[in-house]
């Protein structure tokens, strides 16, 4: 529960600060929050013993770099001038 409660905190502070800069977006949500679970996770990680759940979150780990990925392809499409793509 601990990793759970972390992560809510991590959560819920990005939100105030994002919210305090003026800078609130889902994107910018997203990569902070999968920077926070990534910190988290190596940070709560046993050394021993490896508890079941602990081996689930590589799936959570991987789909959140697949949306990051497309995240910065969007942001690299939106950089790019149209001439640059034939389509």
């Amino acid at each position: 529960m601990r990793f759970v409660y972390g992560q809510i905190a991590w959560m819920v502070a990005t939100i105030l600060v994002l919210t305090l800069l003026g800078s609130l977006s889902y994107e910018l949500f997203f990569v902070l929050t999968l920077i926070g679970f990534l910190i988290l996770t190596e940070l709560t990680a046993p050394v021993t013993v490896t508890p079941k759940w602990r081996r689930r979150l590589m799936w959570v780990i991987v789909i959140g770099l697949i949306g990051f990925g497309i995240i910065v392809v969007r942001r690299i499409l939106e950089i790019l001038p149209p001439e640059v793509f034939a389509w």
